[in-house]
């Protein structure tokens, strides 16, 4: 009889709101925080230098016939890869950039290595209220060519390779949380981009996910504030490069009154700079790569610019591998990455470019004003050095509204530095009509663009976060 009822009716269908209303009250009170429940911000360069003294760690240079597990690869061409076919490889790359509206402007055209590095990282940081304010699980991280080693870095900072466990060493601490995330504590969950100019089409998923359970202590790891971390991140060598992207993707509430050029003008012109460039890239084999000489010891440009290839042997007691060699990209000099700023009609505006990288996944991204590597231009004419390069080296102390020196990825670049600055436009000649290629857009502009994959390039990422570290400094909050 209860067949002739037909089945039960179905349960309605719940929606939900869009964005969490709370979230960015959350953070607000977490970015006020200048002291955390958990530990105060002076304790972190003591405890630092502990976890220094409590591993071993040491990087060495070697020749690359003394790399064990790692070889250059007769059948590829000479590219350097590992032994298990996992993590990355070195290879050429060829890049032709025509600059016009049919690809027929100027162009430029060059070889070079390039890591490629075909699988998703994770670079995820656990969030936990403790006493009603948000603090965030910062780990003290040996990279093997950070020139201090030890730096803040993510919760979790794992390749695939590494959480698989291809290098047969320990579990990832804390991987769980980011690998199968509980969807209803995500805050942030976004593929970025790395340096377009050293890895082929390389993105890592950059995450931030909220835990109410409890966390195991260890010693490498501590919680910390967004208040804290800001007063960290002006400080060189401190806060590391993942750290640094995953933290400019923090969904602060937007309270810019409004901007020169409105989203949909800003989206246009950044569509129409992505097409009018045409970039075309082809892997080649790394041996035969053009303008770059093999030695024993590195692989260099022949007019000894830009970077070199060269290898590493390290021990490293807190990793999940103890010991291992690998190859590391090592720049020549260090780089300088600036944003210009100016206020217009009272809200804070940025000067950014589109960029063009060969590495790139689609042709441009948006950078900072200037990023370079001073050094490598030193032999040019004015004319053709990086706009506005020149007005940032040249400009005096008292407008430099921020400036430290940070490191780039450790775990795939030796000393690689750059001294990040934020430059007030006055006297510089950045007009309101800026040249070709460049835009001015709020800072809470490109805080919404990270909320996309690939709109903005790992330098900007970086300089948006000592930004928001700038206004949790000077207002309390951003």
């Amino acid at each position: 009889m209860s067949s002739c009822l037909g089945p039960p009716p179905a349960a309605p269908v719940a929606v939900r709101p869009r964005k969490d209303r709370s979230l960015a009250g959350r953070l607000a009170l977490s970015a006020a925080a200048r002291r955390g429940v958990r530990s105060r911000t002076e304790d972190v360069h003591a405890w630092l230098a502990e976890r220094r003294r409590a591993h071993v760690f040491r990087v060495d240079r070697i020749p690359f016939a003394e790399l064990g597990e790692w070889r250059f690869e007769p059948g590829t061409g000479g590219d350097l890869v590992h032994r298990s076919g996992r993590f990355f490889t070195v290879e050429g790359l060829h890049v032709e950039e025509h600059d016009g509206p049919y690809g027929d402007g100027p162009r430029r055209e060059w070889q070079q290595p390039v890591i490629r590095q075909p699988e998703v990282g994770i670079l995820g940081i656990l969030a936990k209220e403790f006493d009603g304010v948000l603090h965030f699980l910062m780990q003290a991280k040996m990279e093997p060519g950070n020139p201090n080693l030890l730096q803040l870095s993510p919760t979790v900072q794992a390749t695939r390779s590494n959480y698989t466990r291809a290098h047969r060493g320990a579990d990832v601490r804390l991987i769980d949380h980011f690998v199968r995330p509980d969807r209803d504590r995500i805050i942030v969950d976004v593929l970025q981009s790395e340096q377009g100019s050293w890895f082929f089409r390389k993105s890592n998923r950059n995450m931030i996910v909220e835990t109410a359970g409890e966390v195991p202590a260890t010693d490498d790891f501590r919680w910390l504030t967004l208040g804290q971390i800001a007063e960290l991140l002006h400080e060189d060598d401190m806060v590391n490069m993942n750290a640094r992207t995953v933290l400019s993707c923090v969904p602060y509430q937007d309270t810019s009154p409004g901007a020169l050029l409105s989203d949909a003008q800003l989206l246009s012109w950044f569509t129409g700079e992505r097409s009018r460039r045409d970039v075309r890239t082809r892997r080649v084999p790394l041996a035969s790569v053009r303008g770059w000489k093999h030695g024993v010891e590195a692989i260099e440009h022949e007019d000894g610019r830009y970077f070199k290839v060269v290898a590493v042997s390290v021990r490293a007691g807190s990793r999940e591998v103890v010991r291992w060699d690998q190859p590391l990209i090592e720049p020549v000099g260090t780089g300088v990455t600036a944003f210009l700023v100016r206020e217009i009609d009272g809200v804070p505006h940025v000067l950014v470019q589109a960029r063009a990288e060969g590495g790139f996944l689609d042709t441009v991204e948006l950078a900072p004003t200037v990023q370079c590597t001073p050094g490598n231009h030193a032999h040019l004419p004015e004319a053709d050095r990086p706009p506005f390069l020149d007005a940032v080296l040249n400009a005096p102390e008292a407008r430099i509204r921020y400036q430290a020196v940070h490191s780039e990825e450790g775990g795939r670049f030796l000393n690689a530095r750059s001294r990040y600055l934020v430059v007030d436009a006055e006297g510089t000649g950045a007009a309101l009509d800026p040249p070709a290629g460049f835009v001015w857009a709020t800072p809470a502009q490109l805080r919404a663009l990270t909320r996309h994959g690939h709109y903005l390039n790992v330098e900007a990422r970086t300089l948006l976060a000592c930004l928001n570290a700038m206004a949790i400094r000077t207002r309390g909050e951003v």
